[in-house]
């Protein structure tokens, strides 16, 4: 199976001294870059709703963005958000770590499709940014069928034709529907509490890490072996799922053991 998951706005640059991959998409990278230069502090506040401080940070990091650049950090590490959390890439073991080389994938505004060692430089720029290009109005239009088709090749290299998308709805929107020739597998958790289950944003963020990790250290290839997730005290809610969207279901007595 292939997984997807989503990068994060949070990020770890501590030094990275091992051997590193280029983005596949490193050109159209440059291509938005140039967009961005062109956007003043107050517009970047305004393209991701960021605050002054923020926006003339990645103002900066625009402008410090090279093709050659000085120093890069590998996605899977520097990305440092909930989803990540969950994930725990700084423990991931050199077999689960190759592993998911062949069969994890983020997806990214800016560089369209990452795998887990490629080579990034600290960036902000989210998948429903509306950032213009001569292709189009946002990013959507600018990746086009660009990020699905590079999904279904990733897929046909290791051997699957099955994608596990623990993705947020933002990001996974850019790899159109239309474009992918493989079957697409959503993961959902809810945490219930007073009888109610729901999607709690922050636990299905570190959920989603923890699925993909789930699945790079037992190197999983059948779709039912995901039924065995349990961590943070999930489990797989059979009558709630279909084949293609698997419910997990957290209690609150399982929420405060985990």
């Amino acid at each position: 199976m292939l997984t997807v998951i989503s990068p994060a706005k949070k990020l770890d640059l501590r030094p990275y001294e091992g051997a590193l991959t280029e983005p596949a998409f490193a050109s159209e990278a440059m291509r938005l870059v140039a967009a961005a230069r062109a956007l003043s502090v107050a517009e970047l506040q305004g393209l991701m709703d960021l605050s002054e401080p923020l926006a003339r940070l990645n103002r900066d990091r625009f402008r410090a963005y090279r093709r050659k650049p000085v120093a890069v950090f590998p996605a899977i590490h520097c990305f440092a958000g909930d989803t990540y959390q969950g994930l725990d890439a700084g423990t991931l073991g050199a077999d689960a770590l190759a592993w998911a080389g062949g069969h994890l994938r983020i997806l990214s505004g800016l560089y369209g499709l990452l795998r887990p060692m490629d080579a990034i430089q600290p960036y902000r720029l989210e998948m429903g940014s509306r950032l213009a290009t001569a292709r189009g109005s946002d990013l959507y239009a600018f990746w086009g069928d660009k990020i699905a088709k590079a999904l279904n090749r990733a897929a046909a290299e290791a051997g699957t034709g099955v994608l596990v998308n623990c993705a947020s709805v933002e990001y996974f929107t850019a790899a159109q529907r239309n474009a992918l020739t493989l079957q697409v597998i959503t993961p959902v958790f809810l945490d219930e509490k007073s009888g109610e289950a729901k999607i709690v944003s922050f636990f299905a963020k570190r959920a989603r890490g923890a699925m993909a990790r789930f699945i790079c250290d037992h190197h999983l290839t059948n779709p039912a072996d995901l039924r065995g997730f349990d961590a943070g005290g999930y489990r797989h809610e059979a009558a709630l799922s279909t084949p293609d969207r698997m419910v997990f279901i957290r209690r609150a007595e399982a929420e405060a053991a985990a």
